[in-house]
C-alpha cells in the first residue's frame, strides 16, 4: 500500500510541476508595457528636448540689436558674438540638439525592442554627457545674464539691459530653455536607468 502511495505521488508531484511550468514566463510579458512606456515617454521627452535646446540657439543666434542713436563714429550695439560665453552657448545648444536628433533611431529601437539593453545603455551614456554640457552652457550663460541684468559695481560691470532690452530678453529666453533643457535630460537619464534596471 505504501509503495503504490508513493508511485502515485510521484506523478501528481511531476503533473504539477509539468503544469507550474509553463505559467514560469507570463510575468515576463507584463513588464514588456511597462518598458515600452517608458521608451515611448523617452521619445517623446527627447523631442522636447530637440525644441527647446534649437529655440536657445535660435534665440541666442539671433540676439544681436543696434541702439537707434549713434554718432557719425560710434555706434552702440551688443551680440551675442561679442561674449565668448554666449558663443560657446550657441555652439554648445547646437551640438547637443543635433546629438538629440540623431539619438532619435536609437530611441525608436528601445521602444520597438523594449528588453534591448545596447542601445539603453548607449542613450544613458551620451545623454548623461549632453547633460553636462547643457548644463555647463546655461550655468556660463546665466552668469553672463545677471551681469547684464544687474551689473557689478566692484568691477565697474554697467548694466545694460535698460539700454539693449531685447538682447537681454532674446539672450535671457536662450538660458531658460537651456534649463529647461537639463530638466528633461535629467528626467531621460532616470528613466532610461530604470529601465536598466529592471532587466
Amino acid at each position: 500500500m505504501r509503495s503504490d502511495s508513493t508511485t502515485i505521488d510521484v506523478p501528481e508531484s511531476s503533473a504539477v510541476a509539468k503544469g507550474k511550468a509553463p505559467l514560469m514566463p507570463a510575468p515576463r510579458p507584463e513588464k514588456s508595457p511597462y518598458k515600452k512606456g517608458l521608451a515611448i515617454f523617452d521619445f517623446l521627452l527627447r523631442i522636447g528636448a530637440i525644441v527647446t535646446t534649437l529655440a536657445a540657439a535660435a534665440a541666442m543666434g539671433t540676439s544681436d540689436e543696434t541702439l537707434p542713436f549713434f554718432t557719425q563714429f560710434f555706434q552702440f550695439q551688443a551680440g551675442y558674438d561679442d561674449l565668448p560665453t554666449f558663443t560657446f552657448f550657441l555652439i554648445a545648444m547646437a551640438i547637443v540638439g543635433g546629438y538629440l536628433v540623431l539619438s532619435l533611431p536609437f530611441s525608436i529601437i528601445t521602444i520597438v525592442r523594449p528588453h534591448a539593453t545596447g542601445p539603453r545603455l548607449l542613450l544613458v551614456i551620451l545623454d548623461s554627457v549632453a547633460l553636462t554640457l547643457t548644463t555647463a552652457a546655461g550655468a556660463a550663460a546665466a552668469a553672463i545674464v545677471y551681469l547684464a541684468h544687474n551689473g557689478n559695481p566692484n568691477t565697474n560691470w554697467l548694466a545694460i539691459c535698460q539700454q539693449f532690452g531685447d538682447f537681454c530678453q532674446k539672450v535671457s529666453g536662450a538660458v531658460v530653455a537651456s534649463f529647461i533643457a537639463v530638466v528633461l535630460f535629467v528626467v531621460m537619464v532616470v528613466l532610461s536607468a530604470l529601465a536598466l534596471g529592471r532587466h
